[in-house]
């Protein structure tokens, strides 16, 4: 197997640390996205939709999108689960993790898309060329907001995002607080003390270095 990534891409370092979590080791080939790599030939061969990350496999078949690569991997390699251990946790994660991309990951990523000048023209990913659309960025920032205050609360119940065990909704909220803060300079407010002692745990853990 072998991982399509982009250091800087807050997908692709999705499923690094879910790599890392799994204690596995694969390799990794690097997509320039500055030099607009995914846009190339060769890699559109690998993923015509001209995104990282993209996993091949042994056969050659090739699995894009993070909940699909997760599942393979989880799937693949059961020791140490990330996607719940029964149906149950299964449900749950998927709940939660689906939150946390709909609420905190989605409008970061918009607002930085809608805001960087060398996205114009490219405020979404893929194929297809679409123009920013400025007035997104202010909603999308308060959108961070009310996520940031919301799972602060949920937290208050709960170690980790989607209950007792670190999950997959864990490593999207840690890269989306991690993406927050660097790209759209919103770090976790003070006030937000659950929020903050869960992300010092998870922020402190091996995986999260990958």
């Amino acid at each position: 197997m072998k991982l399509y990534h982009a250091a800087g891409s807050p997908n692709s370092r999705r499923v690094r640390i879910f790599i890392a979590e799994k204690g596995l080791s694969i390799p990794l080939q690097s997509v320039n996205l500055g030099e607009k790599e995914q846009l190339s030939d060769w890699f559109k061969a690998i993923n015509p939709r001209q995104q990282v990350p993209a996993l091949v496999l042994d056969d050659g078949t090739t699995v894009a999108e993070v909940p699909a690569i997760w599942r393979f991997l989880e799937e693949t390699y059961p020791d140490l689960p990330l996607l719940g251990r029964d149906a149950t946790r299964k449900a749950l994660v998927s709940m939660w993790e689906c939150r946390v991309e709909l609420d905190g990951f989605a409008p970061t990523m918009e607002a930085v898309r809608n805001a960087a000048a060398g996205l114009k023209g490219r405020a979404l990913s893929g194929p297809h060329d679409y123009e920013q659309i400025p007035a997104l960025v202010d909603r999308s920032k308060r959108r961070v907001a009310d996520f940031y205050a919301d799972f602060d609360a949920h937290l208050e119940q709960a170690p980790f995002v989607a209950g007792d065990a670190f999950s997959a909704a864990d490593i999207t909220a840690l890269v989306t607080v991690d993406f927050a803060t660097a790209a759209l300079k919103m770090p976790i407010p003070e006030d937000a003390r659950a929020l903050k002692r869960w992300y010092a745990a998870a922020a402190a853990r091996p995986s999260a270095g990958a």
